[in-house]
């Protein structure tokens, strides 16, 4: 089964180059630029059941802050993998980001669209592998009993 990706970035260079990418490499993709209501926002997150999303901080309408602390504190999207991609090089910005629940912070000075998208696309081989190994040790752990 493809794995969904939520991507939600304002900067249309970024935002298109990671839907091309990711959808070429056989990804379900949404995308949003951050220019609607937060809580319509929530509601798409939650009705393409996405996997993963990636977060930009900075957005002219939202908080992006906001919207990882909403997405965590709410049962339906709580465990959706949540990657910041962001301008914000802060410590503070970063400590915040993964007291509020978010699993990785990636620097847009850092990482062209390329190298950011392979490491998602690492991640999300890693994450598979090892829920697949969970799944084989509960199978192995039941033939045991």
């Amino acid at each position: 089964m493809s794995k969904k990706i939520f991507i939600i970035e304002d900067e249309e260079g970024i935002l298109y180059g990671l839907q091309d990418h990711f959808t070429s490499d056989g990804y379900d993709v949404e995308i949003s630029a951050a220019d609607e209501e937060l809580e319509d926002l929530l509601a798409r997150v939650k009705k393409t059941k996405a996997d993963y999303v990636i977060l930009d901080l900075v957005l002219p309408k939202l908080d992006g802050l906001e919207i990882l602390k909403r997405l965590k504190h709410d049962d339906e999207t709580a465990d959706i993998q949540v990657l910041i991609f962001t301008d914000l090089s802060d410590e503070d910005s970063r400590a915040r980001s993964i007291g509020l629940g978010a699993n990785y912070y990636f620097l847009k000075s850092e990482l062209d669209i390329t190298e950011f998208a392979d490491h998602v696309e690492k991640i999300i081989g890693n994450k598979q592998v090892s829920d697949a190994s969970a799944e084989d040790a509960e199978e192995n752990d039941l033939v045991l009993e």
